[in-house]
């Protein structure tokens, strides 16, 4: 999407709505460092003092971005996580595995939205700009939290203290996969056939379903 046309889509939005937005694919697109207010201003169709009015300054407004980004994806994931357990009936491990496997992965279909924050969470982890600690308590806390006690119901011979390095290889298997679809994508020197996300999904939910269960016998034996 080009600034013009996120200009256009803007017009019928409340200034602060349209600040945010601007800025997102600004600081996406160019980073913390490269983006000026007065560009998000220009692109978001407002006055330079209104980054200021509403935000009180630059700093604010990129935390803003993250803040309504990680919302949305801590929804998104808890919820994919609730729609199993609460269902009816036993839930069963794959099926919690692969519904946060998609939630965590089908947004990579959606496009631009979802493409900005990978490439906002890739500039944030080599030139940090949020505050320490926000990325845990708004998104990646509550959700390995749901995550392993969801893990830990479906798998009884699981013990709690194991359920985080479980989750944590879990979102490993995840991320790799997001960038190795963006790494095959962008290859025009290897012949790889591109991944298809039902196919890794369905070798997650397998591989982890195994491991786990292999996992809560060990320990719990």
């Amino acid at each position: 999407m080009t600034e013009s046309e996120v200009q256009r889509s803007l017009d019928a939005r409340s200034a602060q709505d349209r600040l945010v937005e601007a800025a997102e694919v600004l600081f996406c697109e160019r980073g913390f460092n490269e983006t000026s207010v007065r560009d998000i201003a220009a692109v978001a169709g407002c006055n330079v003092a209104s980054v200021n009015y509403y935000f009180g300054g630059k700093d604010n407004l990129y935390v803003e971005v993250w803040h309504r980004m990680l919302a949305a994806i801590r929804e998104a994931r808890l919820a994919s996580i609730d729609g199993v357990m609460s269902a009816g009936g036993e839930p069963r491990l794959e099926d919690l595995l692969r519904s946060y496997a998609n939630s965590f992965l089908s947004p990579l279909a959606d496009g631009d939205h979802s493409c900005r924050f990978v490439h906002l969470m890739a500039r944030e982890m080599i030139d940090p700009h949020l505050p320490q600690g926000m990325l845990i308590a708004e998104m990646i806390g509550p959700v390995m939290a749901a995550l392993g006690d969801a893990v830990c119901e479906v798998s009884p011979d699981l013990q709690r203290p194991s359920a985080r390095p479980i989750i944590l290889s879990i979102v490993g298997q995840l991320v790799y996969t997001v960038c190795a679809i963006h790494l095959f994508e962008n290859s025009a020197d290897l012949e790889l056939p591109p991944l298809d996300l039902n196919e890794m999904v369905e070798h997650i939910v397998t591989f982890s379903a195994a491991g786990i269960r292999g996992y809560g016998d060990r320990t719990g034996g």
